[in-house]
């Protein structure tokens, strides 16, 4: 684990291309970002590493493939490396242990799927959509341990 940041910042926890708003006339410029309510002061790698669990490239596995659920693949889209770079660059923060907090990031998808399919095998909700969410915690746990080594 790396050291604590001696510059933390705000971390929205839930980062993502789902929680943006889009300019309508310009779609490639941010004019909001929704979801606050997990929102805390923190290492913004963490927050990072969360957001890029979410991301799915054009050159991923088939499985990881299969989790997409934002148009990270298509052409043109930054790659993870291309966008801890640019982050690196442009927050002047050191990225060099960056594989702790995106397998960080992954192991809190996996966390959070594993509790929605809790509640759906024993019964807590019926929405047939959690039944595959089990395939989901595996594979997620197959790409981190990617990142352990």
């Amino acid at each position: 684990m790396p050291p604590d940041s001696s510059r933390p910042g705000i971390v929205h926890n839930d980062h993502k291309l789902d929680n943006c708003v889009l300019d309508e006339k310009v779609p490639t410029r941010i004019t909001g970002i929704l979801d606050w309510e997990m929102a805390t002061i923190g290492y913004p790698l963490m927050d990072l590493g969360n957001s890029l669990g979410y991301w799915v490239q054009a050159n991923d596995p088939p499985d990881v493939a299969m989790m997409r659920t934002m148009p990270t693949h298509l052409k043109g889209a930054l790659t993870r490396e291309e966008i801890i770079t640019r982050y690196a660059k442009k927050s002047g923060r050191s990225t060099s242990n960056f594989n702790f907090y995106l397998c960080f990031g992954l192991f809190r998808l996996a966390v959070i799927a594993q509790q929605i399919y809790y509640r759906y095998y024993h019964g807590q909700t019926k929405d047939e959509r959690f039944k595959k969410l089990i395939f989901l915690v595996h594979i997620l746990e197959k790409a981190a341990r990617q990142y352990l080594k």
